[in-house]
């Protein structure tokens, strides 16, 4: 490898402008490919075979209207007060207007729906009215069959006596048959009684089979009360959009022209927002805090490498390389959907690593310039040394990133590949570019005071050994201070970002927090509940089994409201929608997802399931959560692997390996502390708190395994050729650290500043993702690699090297540093 890459090195030197002109047109080739066949990139993230996405494909098969992707405009008058008719008109024809877009499936203008509510209460109540009237009636009814039955019971009691003097008398025929014949009147006033009361039973029968759906009615309407569209002090209301395609095939043009539709014909008095389901915006690709990130990264440079030209190197072949791997990617975003925090994840990882690369190389020549060596043969000799070195551990960076596929969500594995990408263009710029830069420079590298200076002998300070004391206090101090930086961690809670994550100001933020000020938080995240009826459910029983449905629903804790949306035709899936107490990234929320599922089939036949943009993100958080183990020890494994290959070593594995885990849960700890405790957010100008983003977890193992696998290379590698070189095991590692730590510090620092820059970005998303890649970096190479590693080494001493002389055997023998190609120069040994 070394070999390889000191000719490689020397063909760019000698073709120098050949090798630039050939990067130019391939930097020409990817931003002409960008702008031929990107797309816009999506903000929706998914996880195949989750328990929403099931009941996702339920509803589009069975109810297709309600599957489609949804989307919130939010009208809201600029004082406060109702609106006014011509405001509601205006706000109308719009929304008539919008159903006639492209990808809209149906718009629900909230006057519409107001109306039909308050048609439905009145009916109801006209209605109940008239059941009391008809009850009144039946009531006054009976009671006059009453008074005439006991009328006829008083004359029939006289009758009857009279008849039963006249017998005793001996009264003639004539009075008896006049007394038959009162008889038979009152026998026939009797049946007639009879027939009233039969006819008086059944309209009472009548009324009581009415009044039940009348009951069912109510109360289904009850349980709906806390769901609406216009607010109680009629300043707000809600356009409810239906999108023909499913959330995650909805394409940005459709949202847009939505957003459009709406924004270009505005409503006098009123203002006009938009939830993250249609403008959730998309992160900036490169802002104010990632150029002072750069500027602070030059500073580093400048101190570093000596002169304004050696430092701008790295920065220049960094952002070649960025342009070619960030517009090379994207322009698969027409073919593959990807989220919008990929290309990001790209521009930071290829401007830290392009510049740390670069600056390995540029330093190793620029001392060996000042040593005396010619300028072709130090660049080839540094690109066989350090540029060895920098293959490998971009290597490590590329694999870890690239093992994010075998989480099996695609999102993550796209990001881990786009990633992957502009890591390894970084490695080809800084061992192809930069010596082609570097023999263009020449000598002109270094400032004139340093060439005036060129072979003279340079008398390194002598290293010493720490104490031992020293080394066990190191050990402890750093040991508890990372576990209690970690502590934060064991209370993370992970989800995705909704409205309120938005940028502060920004048309989504303000949507999120209207809705929530006017009708409640849960209105920023319903849950839209299925119900399977087997075998269907009758025209007849639906009002019945919505009623049992909506029943148990709203007998759950942090329920406010529980409406039926939808039936299908054969009646075997009925769908509601279900309002919470609390947003979509709350404990209680996610509770009541979990609580929904838990539920036994309602009345033993209706199973019920849980969708809905809130359940798919606590879905989505739940699966990256039960990923992460596994990831981590394929990350895991694969530094024991690949450490006991490259040091020839078991122990020197087992504690960097012990240290990345600490650093990182210690990362887990400060990123949880900020983003969701909310200790110092006001320092980076965070304005909300919440959960964890799902997948930083994740990402965060991946790069920081292999950037932290970078520093332990440039320091132990440095004390393994000490002591191969006979000096004793606690004198090379101070040997080690002592050639390695300055240039580590420096690219630590760099990385530190290039991802810091990005946490001062408007996207909440890419805050976090900044923060936990600077700070993790920060803890990893100070307190880890700087501190940590090189303690434990001296308190190993010689046992730090073992290695069972079967698997020695067994081992290839990899030349990270280069060493043999050095021995051999015959500039250094001559």
């Amino acid at each position: 490898m070394a070999s390889l890459l000191s000719r490689l090195a020397l063909f760019a030197a000698r073709r120098a402008w050949a090798v630039i002109i050939a990067w130019v047109v391939i930097l020409g080739i990817a931003i002409g490919a960008f702008l031929a066949a990107s797309a816009p990139l999506t903000n929706s993230f998914d996880i195949p075979g989750t328990a929403s996405g099931a009941v996702t494909d339920q509803l589009a098969e069975k109810l297709p209207d309600t599957a489609g992707g949804t989307g919130t405009v939010v009208y809201r008058t600029d004082d406060g007060s109702a609106l006014t008719a011509e405001q509601r008109k205006h706000i109308s024809e719009l929304t008539a207007s919008a159903a006639d877009l492209d990808g809209v499936a149906a718009v629900v203008d909230p006057f519409d729906a107001q109306r039909s509510l308050a048609e439905q209460e009145k009916k109801l109540a006209d209605g109940r009215a008239q059941l009391a009237s008809g009850t009144a009636e039946l009531t006054s009814g009976q009671e006059r069959l009453d008074a005439g039955r006991a009328q006829l019971a008083a004359a029939q009691q006289q009758l009857a006596a009279a008849r039963e003097q006249a017998v005793a008398a001996s009264a003639p025929p004539q009075q008896i048959a006049a007394l038959d014949a009162q008889q038979a009147q009152l026998d026939a006033q009797t049946a007639t009684l009879k027939q009233q009361q039969v006819a008086l039973d059944s309209s009472r029968a009548k009324l009581a089979a009415g009044a039940e759906p009348l009951d069912l009615g109510e109360e289904l309407l009850g349980f709906a009360d806390g769901i609406g569209v216009v607010s109680e002090d009629a300043s707000t209301a809600i356009v409810n959009i239906s999108f023909t395609r499913p959330r995650l095939e909805l394409s940005a043009e459709v949202k847009q022209n939505v957003i459009d539709h709406f924004r270009n014909a505005p409503v006098e008095g009123t203002e006009v927002s938009f939830a993250t389901d249609l403008a959730q915006g998309a992160p900036q690709l490169f802002d104010v805090g990632e150029a002072l990130g750069l500027v602070f990264a030059a500073i580093v440079l400048i101190v570093l490498l000596g002169s304004l030209v050696a430092a701008s190197l790295p920065i220049v072949t960094a952002l070649i390389g960025v342009g070619v791997g960030v517009t090379a990617s994207l322009s698969f975003s027409g073919v593959i959907s990807m989220a919008s925090p990929t290309p990001v994840l790209g521009l930071m990882l290829g401007l830290a690593v392009g510049i740390d690369y670069a600056l390995f190389i540029i330093n190793r020549h620029r001392k060996q310039l000042l040593a005396g060596v010619d300028v072709r043969e130090s660049i080839a000799l540094a690109n066989g040394t350090a540029g060895t070195a920098v293959v490998f551990a971009g290597s490590t960076v590329i694999v870890a990133l690239l093992a994010l596929n075998v989480t099996g969500i695609p999102f993550l594995g796209l990001m881990g590949t786009v990633g992957a990408v502009c890591v390894a263009v970084a490695v080809l710029i800084a061992i192809t570019l930069a010596p082609a830069m570097l023999a263009l420079l020449g000598e002109r590298l270094l400032r004139r005071k340093a060439r005036a200076s060129i072979g003279r002998e340079r008398t390194a300070k002598p290293a010493r050994p720490m104490s031992t004391v020293r080394a066990i206090v190191t050990v402890a101090v750093s040991v508890s201070a990372l576990l209690i930086i970690a502590l934060p961690a064991l209370s993370m809670r992970l989800g995705l970002p909704d409205g309120g994550s938005e940028p502060e100001g920004s048309t989504a933020a303000q949507a999120f927090q209207v809705v929530g000020d006017e009708f409640g938080a849960g209105a920023n995240g319903p849950l839209l509940v299925s119900a399977s009826v087997p075998g269907g459910v009758s025209d007849d029983d639906l009002l019945a089994t919505q009623v049992d449905i909506a029943r148990t629903l709203s007998d759950q804790d942090d329920v406010v409201a529980v409406a039926p949306i939808a039936t299908s035709d054969d009646g075997t899936l009925l769908a509601f929608q279900v309002l919470p107490a609390e947003g979509p990234n709350s404990i209680s929320t996610a509770q009541l997802v979990q609580d929904l599922r838990s539920l036994p089939p309602v009345d033993g036949d209706f199973t019920l399931g849980v969708a809905g943009q809130a359940a798919t993100n606590i879905d989505i958080s739940d699966g990256l959560s039960a990923v992460l183990p596994l990831y981590l020890t394929v990350v895991i494994g694969l530094s024991l692997i690949i450490m006991v290959v490259v040091f020839r070593s078991i122990l020197v594995p087992v504690i960097a390996t012990a240290g990345f885990v600490l650093s990182l849960f210690a990362t887990y700890g400060l990123v949880t502390a900020v983003f969701q405790f909310g200790w110092g957010a006001d320092l980076i100008g965070l304005h909300t708190i919440g959960p964890i983003l799902s997948f930083l977890p994740v990402i965060l193992v991946g790069i920081l395994f292999g950037l932290a696998m970078d520093y332990q290379l440039f320091l132990t590698s440095g004390m393994r050729e000490a002591y191969a070189h006979g000096a004793n095991a606690r004198l090379a590692v101070a040997q080690g650290f002592q050639s390695g730590k300055s240039v580590v510090i420096a690219a630590a620092m760099i990385m530190i500043a290039v991802f810091g820059g990005f946490i001062f970005s408007e996207s909440t998303i890419i805050r976090s993702i900044g923060f936990g890649l600077a700070f993790g970096v920060l803890l990893d190479a100070f307190v880890v690699r700087m501190l940590l590693m090189p303690a434990l080494m001296h308190l190993l001493g010689r046992a730090a090297w073992w290695l069972p002389r079967r698997l020695d055997r067994i081992l290839p023998d990899v030349d990270i540093e280069g060493a043999s190609l050095e021995r051999t120069h015959p500039y250094l040994h001559g």
